[in-house]
């Protein structure tokens, strides 16, 4: 027991260096190829009078007159010391600016990652006991065009049929589902009608996200469910008379759950940076937003800080996935 408690140890220190060593990798590459963008913050942000000596002196101020060597230095050493610097284009804070609108973009993401598993791994369990047959066949094309279809194709459709669609029916504005930002412009609520307000905001949103999401994990789960199902003591369960229910829930789901953990640990961070359309779409001010903003103004603080939120989330998640899978399945412990 103290020798498995001392390589469980020695392995989750491993996993961690590893995860912060490509971190760092992930930054530098991130911050290389922010530079190599083409176009000048400076130019961008100084009024059209402006002469060159003007643009020189703002390219000063922001440390961009200095070589690539010398401000990748100076950016990482702030970095360490927890200072993400300051945006060129809103003259706060990058982590003011990040903290602002992280919320915005996790409660979305989270929303839309509890409805995409309880939707979509149910509809791949369904699919894989009746393989072949006609409800696996619907439900493969519904999965498949839902998957296929671009994002803001999805959002923008949603906004046609429910919101102006149902204003050209006639349908009182009250029933109508709102297709911009995260509350009604001029509405002065509190308390549970603000909170109503922002859910009517949200639904599009997430059901935007949602049909996406649930359409992929479909797809996956079905293929695992099919490969627990033709395991051979699936198939002597099934000979002793076990019932399709008994089957799915007692012996398909448990052994299938360890991929399922690991899917969802590394769909998180997808969902919140695949909400980068919806949020422009719906004109909600999350992450998404602030980083497409940030990228038209080449406003390099910002676009480095969301980046480098995107990259912790896709190798944390990575990282807890990878510790979870030998509690989760004992064949992985001996390995491990």
């Amino acid at each position: 027991m103290a020798h498995f408690q001392r390589v469980s140890i020695a392995l989750i220190v491993r996993r961690i260096a590893g995860a912060a060593v490509l971190f760092w990798l992930v930054v530098t590459l991130i911050f290389a190829l922010v530079r190599l963008a083409p176009g000048d913050p400076a130019t961008l942000l100084v009024s059209p009078t402006a002469t060159a000596d003007d643009v020189q002196r703002l390219r000063a101020e922001f440390g961009l007159d200095q070589p690539v060597a010398v401000q990748y230095a100076l950016w990482a050493g702030a970095l360490l010391r927890g200072n993400l610097g300051d945006s060129f284009a809103l003259h706060i804070p990058v982590a003011r600016a990040l903290e602002d609108a992280a919320p915005v973009s996790m409660a979305l993401g989270l929303a839309s990652l509890l409805l995409t598993f309880l939707i979509g791994v149910p509809i791949g369990l369904t699919q894989a006991s009746w393989r072949g047959q006609l409800p696996d066949r619907a439900l493969t094309t519904l999965t498949a065009a839902a998957f296929a279809a671009p994002t803001f194709w999805i959002a923008l459709a949603l906004v046609a049929f429910f919101t102006y669609g149902a204003a050209t029916l006639g349908i009182p504005a009250s029933m109508r589902l709102p297709a911009l930002g995260v509350r009604t412009p001029g509405a002065e609520l509190s308390g549970w009608p603000d909170v109503m307000d922002m859910l009517r905001h949200a639904i599009l949103p997430v059901v935007t996200l949602t049909a996406v999401g649930a359409a992929g994990v479909a797809r996956y789960a079905r293929s695992n469910f099919v490969d627990v199902l033709s395991l051979d003591f699936i198939r002597a369960a099934r000979a002793r008379g076990a019932s399709r229910s008994r089957v799915l829930s007692r012996h398909a789901i448990v052994n299938a759950m360890p991929s399922l953990v690991v899917l969802f640990a590394l769909t998180l961070p997808g969902v919140v940076a695949g909400s980068v359309f919806v949020e422009s779409v719906f004109a909600w001010p999350g992450l998404g937003r602030l980083t497409l903003s940030a990228i038209a103004a080449r406003d390099y603080p910002v676009v480095l800080g969301a980046g480098l939120c995107y990259a912790a989330a896709v190798i944390i998640a990575n990282l807890v996935a990878d510790l979870l899978l030998p509690l989760l399945d004992p064949r992985r412990r001996g390995r491990a």
